[in-house]
């Protein structure tokens, strides 16, 4: 078996996360009364939830590669389907470079190399990703959330002007991820449940609601946006009130309502968020610790922050939040309520893997320079972080009943040609992509409630936003296989629900109204179909 310390990080750090080392070595799975039962096979949801890519951005030309000398090569198994990407005239005759308005930065979609993985961070706020639409026509990307300037692994940098929005990497970089939609399942149809950044992307994924803002601080703020009922919805990057990470100069806030860890808590169901970076005794190998720890990428040498408070979702809720960042009682408990109240270390899920615990539901948020953020990581150092949890859970007796789900918070605004249908409205300021002021059609498109509005509709959730990837990696996924199924960040929320019974959230979150994910699996068997599962390289991203 692959050795649980192939993590990028240091063996010394692996270990000083191990709570109860006499337990580290055991790898007979913890065996527990659960109820529910599982809906179908899966006992073991586990979702890696990564940053800031759009679906054009990753797999444009998927399945077919560049595949120049010195790198990774990638040869599609015959018989693979195509995916809406990019071709024809969007790639020689895009109406990003076509349209003026673009300035310098009217570009054709172009391909990065590999030496190029460290680009620019787009802007990706709900009103520009709104603009970039315009109206439909999509053709306004560099104007609103181009960003110039990227740092490449070698120089010189990608681009000089805003164009370098329209770039795309190819299986010869984010190789790891055309393997597993190789092997497993992809669906070319799915969305943000809204527009705008990390923070809407993550809570949309465990309530399907922004709506609810009852506490805040540092107020008024761009983060939020009048509902229209005397409340507020969060459509920017708040960070999470009372977490003691957060800054106290920034606008800090607290949601209402429902999200996913009170139905598996009610349910009496395993799960837990685990975040690199949480663990605030830890003593990073360069002698960080608390909520300044960080880590020197491997891959580019900067150094960056593990923990980023905007992207722990439960941290915004009163029910599910561990603010102190208290740590479990022992690696057995992980998963249960303790002091850590489901909170952890990215680390923390590793050693309790370890020790043959696997919680019902793990959210896995890599540390920062893993997460594939724009700016302070790249599709490399993700794949070092995404290719370890695939291979070490493939190698786990657990493998057989897990399902890992890949989804992303949001698109960093990278290009992205295909535009859902609205299918919630809202009338703010901040909405465009109907016409001024509108996402929709007023008095006829359908508009969800809040969490504390009585059943009256809000504003400020313009669904749905910008297209990102999703794969579904299992034994029970349909191999090579592309769904078309509108989806949205709130259908993996419908699956955790769906597959144990749980409920919908209720009080508007989009769960009641999206698509379920069901169709990326073959449960139509009595044993899983898809049972040859890639080891695949952290370095590479192709099969060992």
């Amino acid at each position: 078996m692959r050795s649980l310390l192939s993590i990028a990080t240091g063996v010394t750090l692996f270990l000083s996360l191990a709570i109860h080392p006499s337990s580290a070595n055991a790898q007979t799975p913890r065996i527990s009364v659960e109820t529910p039962t599982p809906t179908t096979p899966i006992q073991h949801v586990v979702v890696i939830f990564g940053e800031n890519i759009s679906f054009d951005h990753y797999f444009a030309t998927y399945p077919k590669a560049v595949n120049p000398p010195g790198q990774p090569k990638f040869f599609a198994l015959p018989g693979t389907p195509a995916v809406n990407g990019l071709s024809g005239t969007l790639l020689t005759d895009n109406p990003n470079f076509l349209n003026s308005a673009n300035g310098t930065g009217a570009a054709n979609p172009f391909r990065f190399n590999r030496d190029q993985a460290l680009t620019a961070d787009m802007n990706h706020s709900d009103a520009p990703e709104q603009e970039a639409y315009d109206l439909g026509a999509l053709d306004l990307f560099p104007k609103f959330t181009g960003a110039a300037g990227g740092t490449t692994i070698l120089t010189p940098p990608a681009v000089a002007t805003k164009g370098e929005v329209m770039g795309y990497f190819d299986g010869n970089t984010v190789t790891a991820m055309w393997n597993y939609a190789q092997n497993f399942a992809l669906n070319d149809n799915h969305f943000n449940t809204q527009f705008g950044p990390s923070s809407p992307g993550a809570i949309n994924l465990i309530s399907g609601q922004t709506n609810g803002i009852v506490a805040s601080t540092n107020a008024p703020s761009s983060d939020q946006i009048a509902d229209g009922q005397g409340g507020f919805t969060l459509v920017g990057d708040a960070e999470p009130l009372d977490d003691v990470c957060s800054k106290s100069t920034s606008f800090n806030a607290e949601l209402s309502g429902k999200n996913v860890g009170d139905l598996l808590n009610n349910a009496g169901l395993t799960w837990g968020w685990f975040q690199g970076g949480f663990n605030l005794s830890t003593v990073n190998p360069n002698g960080t610790t608390g909520c300044k720890r960080s880590t020197v990428s491997p891959i580019t040498g900067l150094t960056e922050g593990d923990y980023v408070e905007h992207h722990q979702p439960f941290q915004y809720y009163a029910n599910t939040r561990n603010p102190s960042h208290l740590r479990p009682t022992s690696l057995s408990t992980i998963g249960s309520t303790d002091a850590a109240n489901h909170q952890y270390d990215s680390l923390d899920w590793f050693n309790a893997l370890a020790a043959g615990n696997l919680p019902a539901v793990s959210f896995l948020k890599a540390p920062s320079y893993q997460d594939a953020h724009p700016g302070n990581s790249n599709p490399l150092d993700e794949q070092a972080f995404v290719v370890n949890v695939i291979n070490t859970l493939e190698q786990s007796p657990f493998w057989s009943t897990t399902a890992v789900i890949i989804d992303y918070d949001d698109s960093d605004g990278w290009y992205d040609h295909q535009m859902a249908a609205i299918a919630n409205g809202s009338f703010t300021t901040d909405d465009s992509v109907s016409g001024p002021n509108a996402c929709g059609v007023s008095g006829t498109t359908a508009q969800l409630p809040g969490p504390n509005s009585g059943g009256a509709p809000v504003q400020g959730r313009c669904m749905y936003g910008p297209r990102t990837p999703l794969l579904v990696i299992s034994p029970w996924a349909k191999p090579n296989f592309v769904d078309h199924t509108l989806t949205n960040q709130a259908s993996v929320l419908l699956f955790i629900e769906q597959n144990w019974n749980l409920g919908l959230i209720g009080g508007g979150s989009a769960d009641a109204i999206s698509n379920p994910i069901n169709n990326m699996f073959n449960f139509s068997e009595s044993t899983p179909q898809n049972t040859n599962a890639p080891i695949l390289s952290t370095i590479t991203g192709q099969p060992e």
